[in-house]
């Protein structure tokens, strides 16, 4: 799909496809996105070890393996990436046949409140829906507010369904948001 701007919701941004190229800026992001959204959510030496270095490597062979998920990117016009999202399909058993995943969107912190976040929401369902899945669920910190409000304004839900990862030896809760991708539906 090619590259086009997203006036609506943040003048002067691009969303494309992440290329090679793209994956220490997006390391750089999520890695800065962790540390900020997550400080007292996660423990803070958890946060304080995350590598973009070795993040980066880890983005380089996954888009070298192709076929898996995919990643775009958010920048304005010859601008460095403030923002990357991830989908493909759903990795949960108890997910319905024929449904996305948001695996993850993340944005620079300098841009959060910019519309970035929410141009690369708009683009990852829209691609889903071209996609051929009829649902997108994500996994979201049960104590991310912010983020669970963000979700909420683009018409996604919790299900009920609620799990916890191990981060620096805490458990971390998170909860499951879903929405439908009906022709009709704007994120």
């Amino acid at each position: 799909m090619t590259t086009r701007p997203d006036p609506t919701y943040a003048p002067g941004v691009r969303i494309r496809d992440m290329c090679l190229d793209d994956c220490a800026a997006v390391a750089d992001i999520r890695v800065r996105g962790w540390r900020w959204a997550y400080t007292g959510l996660i423990p803070q030496g958890y946060l304080d070890a995350m590598d973009a270095g070795e993040d980066a490597e880890r983005r380089h062979a996954r888009l070298i393996a192709q076929g898996g998920p995919v990643n775009l990117v958010a920048g304005a016009p010859g601008a460095a990436v403030t923002g990357w999202a991830c989908y493909g399909p759903c990795r949960d058993a108890s997910a319905r046949p024929g449904s996305a995943e948001l695996y993850a969107l993340y944005v620079h912190p300098d841009r959060v409140g910019t519309g970035t976040g929410r141009a690369l929401l708009t683009e990852a369902v829209a691609r889903a829906r071209a996609d051929g899945f009829d649902a997108m669920s994500l996994w979201v910190l049960e104590e991310n507010r912010r983020a669970r409000r963000f979700y909420e304004r683009a018409g996604f839900r919790p299900d009920g369904a609620a799990e916890a990862f191990e981060a620096g030896g805490a458990l971390v809760p998170e909860v499951r948001y879903v929405r439908t991708l009906t022709p009709s539906a704007a994120a």
